[in-house]
């Protein structure tokens, strides 16, 4: 790349960025706790699904402090429906730390802010260049696929060396005297034009400098090895009330999947046992009768596919119950932070009980 072309993509770019950015509410604010925020809300989570999660988030709690003071239980529930809760395990042991070991202040060095838990080399970029305008690389997958076809990068970008790659290439090209814009245009340019299907060339403001598309290979890039065949998991799960309307509610393990988090009893599929009354009798320790089906559906996770089925259960004996289940109210369920999955039957079975 020589020098010319450098700045023609530099500048092009970020006056373009600047004309044409979307209004979104994080980027009203240089807080680097406020944008820290964003940017873990948006991992694997769509801009218009993030927006009034980040608004009641950050009125809840505006400041490194409140949210370190805050109760996990009650700050997975305002995180309830935005799924991988680990994120928001990890934003709060982040802002401890920055609290406890910074006087408060985001660290304004990529050695310091990568120490932080949860926060890596694309969360440090995009905090030190937007909050502090750093000039630093903040590689995601819109931009990977933005560089690819800008540069005509064939390499694999499944592959995690590759992200150097990209990371150099952005140190290269990046404008250090607004590293903010930059890196947040080429956000915006794969988020908005540079689509992974369709891109919209004719928009493109880095056009006329695309290696790509004057090759005619911007629908080829970037190339990405197809990840192994998602494993899929066949679940029955089961809303069981007792004689005074309790809900029997299960906690998941400390760690791994939805760690810590309450569902209803879960009995994977094929079992040892021939029935779900069976496993429920065996594994939690109570007779059940099961009754209507509530809702059938698929919930995609990063590595994993739930085909989930869902019924309606009686409580008959409750002999010795597992360590694992507790009963609710239904007031304290609705209190209880819930993954997506389980709100979703939650409020099958709810609508189930208002049309009965």
């Amino acid at each position: 790349m020589n020098e010319l072309y450098k700045k023609q993509v530099r500048d092009a770019l970020v006056s373009w960025f600047i004309e044409e950015k979307r209004d979104l509410p994080w980027r009203k604010t240089k807080d680097p706790y406020k944008i820290w925020v964003s940017e873990v809300m948006l991992q694997q989570t769509k801009v218009e699904t993030v927006i009034p999660y980040y608004e009641r988030f950050i009125a809840k709690y505006p400041s490194l402090e409140s949210l370190a003071n805050a109760k996990e239980e009650e700050l997975l529930k305002e995180w309830e429906g935005l799924g991988y809760y680990s994120r928001a395990r990890n934003l709060q042991a982040g802002v401890k730390e920055v609290v406890e070991s910074y006087d408060s202040i985001v660290p304004t060095t990529r050695k310091e802010i990568s120490t932080l838990r949860g926060v890596g080399p694309y969360t440090a970029g995009a905090v030190l260049s937007i909050a502090y305008g750093v000039p630093e690389h903040a590689v995601d997958g819109n931009v990977m696929r933005v560089l690819s076809r800008l540069l005509l990068i064939k390499e694999d970008i499944a592959k995690p060396k590759t992200k150097k790659t990209f990371e150099e290439a952005v140190m290269e090209l990046i404008d250090v005297n607004n590293p903010s814009a930059f890196n947040q245009g080429l956000m915006e340019l794969g988020a908005v034009i540079c689509t992974p299907t369709k891109p919209k060339c004719l928009l493109c403001p880095v056009r006329e400098y695309c290696t790509a598309f004057f090759e005619g290979m911007q629908e080829q890039l970037p190339i990405k090895t197809i990840n192994k065949k998602t494993k899929v998991h066949k679940v029955k799960s089961l809303v069981i009330e007792d004689n005074t309307g309790k809900i029997l509610l299960e906690k998941r393990p400390a760690k791994g999947l939805l760690a810590n988090m309450w569902q209803f009893p879960m009995i994977e599929l094929p079992t040892a046992a021939h029935t779900v009354e069976e496993v429920m009798e065996h594994d939690y320790g109570v007779k059940i009768v099961k009754g209507e089906e509530l809702i059938q559906f698929k919930h995609v996770f990063s590595h994993l596919v739930w085909e989930l089925e869902s019924f309606e259960g009686k409580l008959r004996v409750e002999k010795e119950l597992s360590s694992s289940c507790k009963w609710f109210t239904k007031e304290e369920i609705e209190e209880q932070p819930m993954p997506v999955p389980v709100l979703k039957i939650w409020n099958a079975w709810k609508e189930r009980k208002s049309i009965l």
